[in-house]
């Protein structure tokens, strides 16, 4: 990395130079720079309105950047110390929806944890390909799902030679991240090119206190949720390349422009010119504050009896599927105060005014990032502290069920099953269906079941338990309902083809 380019922001200086020149109007957006004036523009206020510009002349173009955007893009390459960057302004599931275009396509096979997020589900769909899933190691103190193994990588790299993509999440929504050196190594010796999932590892680059980022693992494709831990507005995200045999830079760039939008937000894209600075220039300092941060919020809430937190020591030496953890994940468990991570969650919001990352069964997900300060993190403890004088051994409370070892069956590809007649069934009457949408708890995201698979008993059981725990559960339909594959009127159709033919 070149610091003495990094202090750079060639974006957002031209849109901050193209704000004071006071250009009138006449193009797109119709607000016309805050000039219309309503209930939103006096709660956000008027800069920002002014700085809501279409990319026009002097702000080059997010598709085909040849100016400032370039340059910036440039520079971000340059703070990762990858070949290319980009910026994303439809979120990192734009991304995630690019890599795997660009690496598989129809009956191609890529290896991919069973974990993966809702938008690799969609990648699949669009891209017509065959997953072989591998499963992360779980955790069970803590009910959750870690990496995968080196192991399992490899088994399955050596039981499908085929393959043309490997695909690794890096870290999980908890901080674990697997030994992905060791797993492009291998991937690489077979051909197959690794995608990486990083959307909760941006600040992995900036700091030798985090585990090592994927493309100095040597990972092709990443892409990184800036916004999630480096600062940058929500939506805003990157993705990286390190150049190589397996993907063309023109290729790469043609299918972000088929899925990005044309009329990209100034202010996500000056966001990211400005956060890749701060990263860049003080990442180290302000990540070493944000980990004391969360070393102290840890031993102070380890004083609560009944409340346990965990940290990379933890995971380095007694959890499983772990090969380094990111410190600036606070995992908290709570069933020692006779409460779910779902109570907890519910209960910090509604009482205490404080936004949890996540919950489940027996934790709490509390994110610590360069944004956080002593007052919040004093504040957590407090809440924690009234949580624990308010139930510590008051009651005890029957956990609830963990989804993560669900040996799911796949009938059909996503993409068949997406295409296939489809038709409504209640959730009761689900089990031997064939999936044709994806379920899934929101946050974090991950499936029970995806298009092509059979919905088991298991699945069923854990669709109701989240429902049960007020989880948002996302279905295509919602109030129960579940979208399957309608195998009869499929058979009538294949056979009428078969007729045909």
């Amino acid at each position: 990395m070149n610091k003495g380019k990094q202090v750079k922001t060639p974006f957002f200086d031209a849109l901050v130079t193209y704000n004071n020149d006071d250009i009138v109007p006449f193009d797109v957006p119709g607000h016309k720079r805050g000039r219309l004036v309503n209930e939103f523009t006096k709660e956000v206020g008027l800069k920002t309105m002014e700085l809501d510009v279409n990319l026009p002349r002097g702000l080059d173009n997010l598709n085909n950047p040849v100016g400032v955007i370039k340059e910036a893009e440039e520079l971000l390459a340059d703070a990762y110390s990858a070949d290319y960057g980009f910026f994303l302004v439809d979120g990192s599931t734009v991304g995630i929806l690019t890599m795997i275009l660009a690496v598989v396509g129809t009956n191609d096979v890529i290896i991919m944890p069973r974990n993966v997020h809702k938008s690799a589900i969609s990648g699949l769909i669009l891209a017509g390909a065959k997953p072989v899933f591998v499963c992360p190691e779980i955790d069970q103190e803590l009910g959750i799902a870690n990496a995968v193994s080196f192991e399992a990588y490899a088994k399955a790299i050596d039981e499908h030679p085929e393959a043309k993509a490997v695909f690794i999440i890096h870290p999980t929504y908890f901080g674990v991240v697997g030994d992905a050196c060791k797993i492009v190594a291998y991937a690489h010796e077979h051909n197959m090119v690794v995608i990486a999932d990083e959307a909760h590892g941006a600040h992995f680059a900036f700091s030798r206190l985090m585990p090592k980022h994927a493309i100095a693992c040597g990972a092709d494709l990443v892409t990184s949720s800036l916004h999630k831990t480096g600062g940058s507005l929500t939506q805003s995200s990157i993705l990286l390349m390190n150049e190589n045999k397996y993907v063309s830079v023109q290729e790469l760039k043609y299918i972000l422009s088929m899925l990005q939008t044309t009329s990209p937000n100034a202010l996500l894209l000056a966001s990211l010119d400005v956060a890749r600075k701060v990263l860049a220039m003080e990442g180290p300092v302000l990540l070493r504050n944000a980990v004391e941060l969360s070393d102290y919020a840890c031993k102070e809430l380890n004083k609560l009896k009944g409340i346990v937190t965990y940290n990379s020591e933890y995971f380095k030496t007694k959890s499983v599927g772990v090969y380094k953890h990111d410190p600036t994940k606070l995992i908290i468990k709570v069933t020692g105060l006779g409460l779910t991570g779902f109570d907890v969650y519910k209960m910090m919001k509604d009482e205490y005014h404080i936004q949890l990352e996540l919950a489940e069964s027996y934790v709490v997900l509390a994110i610590i990032s360069i944004g956080t300060t002593k007052a919040d993190i004093e504040k957590l403890i407090k809440a924690f502290t009234s949580l624990w004088e308010r139930y510590f051994g008051t009651i005890n409370r029957r956990h609830t069920y963990q989804y993560h070892d669900l040996a799911p069956v796949a009938k059909m590809r996503p993409r068949d099953a997406y295409n296939s007649p489809k038709k409504f069934v209640r959730f009761k009457d689900c089990v031997g269906c064939i999936a044709a949408e994806a379920v899934m708890a929101y946050p974090p995201g991950i499936p029970i079941v995806i298009p092509g698979e059979e919905i088991s008993k298991e699945m069923l059981k854990a669709m109701y338990n989240y429902r049960k725990e007020g989880t948002t559960l996302i279905t295509q339909f919602g109030n129960g309902f579940i979208e399957v594959v309608d195998c009869e009127q499929l058979k009538e159709m294949n056979e009428h083809e078969t007729q045909k033919g």
